[in-house]
């Protein structure tokens, strides 16, 4: 099975470029999903984050305060990475499963930390989403209601934006409108249909 990876900072448009390739017919796994999944009540990895962080960790009905876990792994590096040690080889397991049972042409495996993790090692070609950093910013702030020095902490844990463009094998700009971006994830979608033809065929 082909597999493309689709990353970009916060705030770049993965959603939305992973949409418009599910919408023709391509099995997509989102890491970010993954990772919800595995914190939900029930979860072992949930009962070690209360245990670590502590019971105010969870909200009243046993769910995880994401907002909360965020604010305390984006200020003490020390918490970030014990939460990643725990997370990440799990996120990976699962991640390889879902791929493995994908039946569409190509499947995409979208992450934002494909680059930043060993998931760029689950795929066969790399995409990036990319916008400005202004832009990135804007978007977060209004998305997701976060302060500005919360959205810029989240950004500079992300990898560095030239740094993330040098790993990439296509770029999609998503700096315009809805219209132009959708022109340009139809023509990477046919790439990929041919990329993966000749990855059959090889």
């Amino acid at each position: 099975m082909f597999v493309a990876g689709l990353t970009g900072g916060i705030g770049s448009g993965k959603s939305a470029v992973a949409r418009l390739i599910q919408e023709q017919g391509i099995v997509a796994v989102d890491a970010d999903q993954v990772a919800r999944d595995l914190v939900a009540p029930g979860e072992p990895a949930l009962a070690q984050i209360a245990e670590r962080f502590g019971a105010d960790i969870l909200q009243p009905d046993g769910a995880l305060d994401r907002a909360g876990l965020r604010q305390i792994v984006f200020a003490t590096p020390e918490a970030r990475l014990w939460l990643e040690a725990l997370l990440h080889p799990l996120i990976r397991q699962r991640i390889l499963a879902s791929l493995q049972e994908a039946t569409s042409a190509y499947s995409l495996l979208v992450s934002p930390l494909l680059l930043e993790t060993d998931q760029h090692r689950l795929v066969d070609y790399v995409v990036v989403v990319d916008v400005p950093e202004e832009t990135q910013l804007q978007r977060t702030i209004e998305r997701d209601q976060n302060s500005t020095d919360q959205v810029r902490r989240i950004m500079a844990a992300q990898m560095d934006r030239q740094a993330r463009l040098a790993r990439a094998d296509s770029i999609i700009d998503n700096s315009g409108n809805l219209q132009s971006l959708r022109a340009a994830t139809l023509q990477l979608h046919k790439t990929l249909l041919q990329r993966a033809q000749d990855a059959r065929d090889s």
